[in-house]
C-alpha cells in the first residue's frame, strides 16, 4: 500500500538550488524537525559499497553529484528531488535510480519528511555484475529515475537489512542479487548519448580546480586562464558540469574532506586539509551533501559504536532516551546488534 503513485509526474526544474518545496513552507510554518536520523556506513563484506538509512523532515540536500551509483527506497513518506532538469517525487515503495556524476537535490515532499534506505555501490561493483549478466563490459546507464518495482523494492530492503546485521555472506549475495535485478529490469548498456566533448575552456578550468583545491583560483583567474570572459565561462562550466564553479570547488572538497575522514584525520584536520576555512565550514557543506555531519560519518564508519546528536559547535556522544530510530524494526535492530544511530537536528540549508 502506497501513500501516493510511487512517481508523480516530473516537474519543470526552475532551477532551484535545493530550495524548500512545497512540504518545506508548512514545515518552517510551525512544525519543527523532530526524530530526524541518519546513519551512513560502509557495506562490511563488498568493498565499494556505501549505505544510507535515515529518516528526514527538514534537512534538504544541496545540488550535489555522487561518484557511485545511488539506489534509494523510499520506506515511507515522499523525498523530492531536482535531477536531469526535472523536479521528480517518489513516494512510498518506490526505487529511485540515479546515475554516477549527475547532480541532483533532495528534501521532503510532503510535512512528514521521508524514510529510506540507500545504497551506493561503486561504479567498478555495478560495472562487474553487469559483465556477468551480459558478457561484455561497459558502463550501465538507468533511463528512469523513479520505478514501481515491487520486487526491486524487496531485493534492495533484503540486501540492506543484511548489511546491518553484518552476516558476510548473506549480505553480499543479496547485494548482488539486488544489482543483478536492478540491472537487467531497469538498466540499459552505456550511458543515453554519447558525451559531448568538453569546451576547452571548460576542461582548464575543471583541470585548475582540481589542482587548486585548497588555494582556489578566483573567477577572473579562471577567465584569464581560459581565455573566456567570466559570465560566459560560468554559463558554459555550469552547462557541462551541472554546478557553478565555487559550488563544483565545494563538492572536490567534500570528497577530499571524506578521504581523509576514511583514513582516521580529525574533522578539524580534515577541514583544513581540503580548504575549509573551519570545522563548521566543512561540517555545514558536509551535511548537504553526505546528510550526517562529518564528526559523525567517521565514528559510525570506524567502528559504529556512537550514538550522537548535532550541536551548533559539532556532535557530542549522547545516552539515547528513547528509540532514536525511523522506525521499530531499525530500533530493535540497532539495539540487539549494535548498529549506529547518527542522531542531529535539522538547520536546512540552501546550495554551497
Amino acid at each position: 500500500m502506497r501513500d501516493e503513485p510511487p512517481g508523480a509526474p516530473p516537474q519543470p526544474d526552475q532551477g532551484g538550488q535545493g530550495g524548500p518545496g512545497p512540504a518545506a513552507g508548512k514545515l518552517a510554518a510551525g512544525k519543527p524537525a523532530t526524530g530526524e536520523v541518519a546513519r551512513y556506513w560502509r557495506h562490511g563484506a563488498v568493498p565499494g559499497v556505501d549505505l544510507l538509512r535515515a529518516r528526514f523532515v527538514t534537512h534538504r540536500y544541496a545540488r550535489h553529484m555522487h561518484e557511485t551509483y545511488t539506489l534509494a527506497l523510499i520506506e515511507d513518506g515522499v523525498e523530492e528531488f531536482r535531477y536531469g532538469g526535472t523536479l521528480l517525487r517518489a513516494g512510498r515503495g518506490a526505487v529511485a535510480l540515479l546515475n554516477p556524476e549527475m547532480v541532483h537535490t533532495g528534501q521532503a515532499g510532503v510535512p512528514e519528511g521521508w524514510s529510506y534506505r540507500v545504497l551506493y555501490p561503486a561504479v567498478s561493483v555495478v560495472r562487474e555484475v553487469s559483465a556477468e549478466l551480459a558478457g561484455a563490459a561497459g558502463t550501465p546507464f538507468f533511463p528512469d529515475t523513479v520505478v514501481d518495482d515491487p520486487r526491486g523494492a524487496r531485493l534492495v530492503r533484503a540486501a540492506h537489512r543484511a548489511a546491518e546485521h553484518g552476516d558476510p555472506l548473506a549480505s553480499a549475495s543479496l547485494l548482488h542479487g539486488a544489482l543483478a535485478w536492478l540491472l537487467r529490469e531497469h538498466a540499459r548498456a552505456g550511458r543515453r548519448a554519447r558525451p559531448r566533448e568538453s569546451r576547452p575552456a571548460v576542461r582548464t578550468a575543471v583541470s585548475l580546480l582540481h589542482e587548486r583545491v585548497t588555494d582556489p583560483p578566483t573567477l577572473e583567474e579562471l577567465a584569464l586562464v581560459t581565455g573566456v570572459g567570466p559570465f560566459a565561462l560560468m554559463r558554459a562550466f555550469r552547462a557541462e558540469t551541472g554546478l557553478p564553479p565555487h559550488a563544483y570547488l565545494n563538492q572536490l572538497r567534500v570528497r577530499q574532506a571524506r578521504d581523509l575522514l576514511d583514513r582516521g584525520v580529525p574533522p578539524a584536520e580534515a577541514a583544513a586539509e581540503a580548504g575549509f576555512a573551519d570545522q563548521a565550514h566543512l561540517t555545514r557543506h558536509f551535511k548537504r551533501v553526505v546528510g550526517v555531519p562529518p564528526g559523525a560519518y567517521q565514528r559510525a564508519r570506524r567502528d559504529g559504536a556512537h550514538l550522537v546528536a548535532a550541536a551548533p559547535g559539532g556532535t557530542r556522544p549522547v545516552q539515547p532516551a528513547g528509540p532514536q530510530v525511523a522506525g521499530p524494526a531499525q530500533s530493535r535492530t540497532a539495539q540487539s546488534r549494535g548498529a549506529p544511530a547518527i542522531t542531529f537536528k535539522s538547520a536546512g540549508g540552501g546550495a554551497p
